[in-house]
């Protein structure tokens, strides 16, 4: 990942400020409300179906709840994968089944403490967290790059038609327009508790 110019890495950090404010405004009825409606959302655009390889992700307590999400891929017999962080330096995760306890990894994000590590191109379906996102599937992250990195593969859209990537956020978090940089992965939709967006990426 190239470094972003200092113009756009200022930019960026003024828009996640204002997005991290927003969403952690969202009152907690609201949260409780959105998260079920997101799942909901999910159910009927999706139709997660048995043994299909659904990630999700442990969220910080400002990010939406996918716990009622998880349930119902459960129910649907999908099985659940979470990411692990393989190097902190490197910026570089790998996703791992859901089995048995969660663990804190360096910033406070639960973990798989066990259950093995999967090829990322063989997930199905990959919902993400973040901070903002626009209609063409730009998304705003925490600013890690975690994800952008394990997921550079799909930048060749023409070679590669899964994992599909599902950013969850709430309506709030939704933005006119985020200057891209040049190793953004675009999302294929967006989940808020008003409904999916699709987001054109070609896939």
């Amino acid at each position: 990942m190239a470094p972003l110019g200092p113009e756009l890495a200022r930019v960026r950090k003024a828009l996640r400020a204002t997005l991290r404010a927003r969403r952690l405004a969202v009152p907690a009825a609201e949260r409780v409300s959105a998260a079920r409606r997101v799942a909901a959302h999910v159910r009927r655009r999706f139709g997660l179906r048995p043994g299909q390889r659904i990630a999700l992700y442990a969220p910080l307590a400002e990010e939406l709840d996918v716990a009622p999400l998880a349930a119902h891929a459960r129910a649907a017999g999908a099985e659940l994968y979470l990411p692990r962080i393989l190097s902190r330096r490197e910026r570089r995760m790998r996703f791992a089944r859901v089995r048995g306890a969660l663990r804190p990894n360096h910033l406070g994000i639960l973990e798989p403490a066990d259950g093995e590590l999967v090829p990322t191109r063989s997930l199905d379906l990959v919902f993400v967290p973040l901070v903002g996102f626009d209609a063409s599937g730009t998304r705003l992250g925490m600013g890690g790059g975690y994800y952008d990195r394990t997921f550079a593969f799909l930048l060749l859209r023409h070679k590669w038609r899964r994992p599909k990537l599902i950013g969850l956020a709430f309506a709030v978090q939704r933005v006119s327009a985020i200057a891209r940089a040049a190793h953004d992965v675009r999302l294929d939709a967006v989940v808020t508790e008003e409904g999916v967006i699709e987001c054109g990426t070609g896939c």
